[in-house]
């Protein structure tokens, strides 16, 4: 596979408003692009079709590696899979306006957002979750690495890099290409918490 060249002026800016191993959720996405105004920059959304499967990064494990049944019988207290990942953000509308109106996330009301002591929100990924609790961050927003991969980062598997790409793009979102040369592109959120997005088939 031919790596993918770096873009040179990618550079991670906190004031854009702009965390998993390799073995993530997946995302099907099929690009259904709507403009949304009333932003200072005309957003593109596409939304999400998911089925959930699980995606193994091909640098750091071998392409067909399977998880193992059980550890062994003692230990096992039957994992399933990823239910959801937590996210710290300052300002929950800020948020949603990237998962939402950026990413095309769609949110769970199923979800109880008012039995908790703070303000947060369930959006779907896939058949997973991420959950954005607005929650002082912990995080600094400066000395981050520039590349998200090598931050804490959660990993979101879709169909279509270049696409995501053009959609990034368009809102004035910088991000960064898998250094390995892998399908898959990192940017951040609007409280820096790095993203991956990784291409599966």
């Amino acid at each position: 596979m031919a790596a993918i060249p770096l873009p040179s002026s990618s550079t991670l800016l906190p004031h854009t408003k702009l965390n998993h191993p390799s073995i993530c959720p997946l995302v099907v996405n099929t690009p259904a692009w709507t403009s949304v105004s009333g932003n200072r920059n005309a957003h593109r959304h596409f939304h999400v079709l998911t089925k959930a499967k699980t995606s193994l990064e091909p640098d750091l494990h071998a392409k067909d590696s399977v998880a193992p049944e059980t550890v062994n019988d003692e230990n096992d207290f039957g994992v399933v899979n990823m239910h959801h990942v937590g996210i710290l953000c300052e300002n929950l509308e800020r948020s949603l306006d990237f998962y939402q109106n950026i990413l095309g996330l769609k949110i769970n009301e199923a979800r109880p957002h008012d039995k908790l002591p703070y303000r947060g929100a369930w959006l779907w990924v896939g058949s997973e979750m991420i959950h954005l609790m607005e929650l002082p961050n912990p995080d600094p927003a400066t000395g981050r690495p520039e590349h998200g991969g090598r931050d804490r980062h959660t990993c979101i598997a879709i169909r279509d890099v270049s696409k995501l790409k053009n959609i990034l793009d368009k809102a004035g979102i910088p991000y960064t290409l898998s250094r390995s040369g892998r399908p898959a592109i990192f940017t951040r959120d609007p409280d820096t918490n790095a993203l991956e997005f990784t291409q599966v088939e």
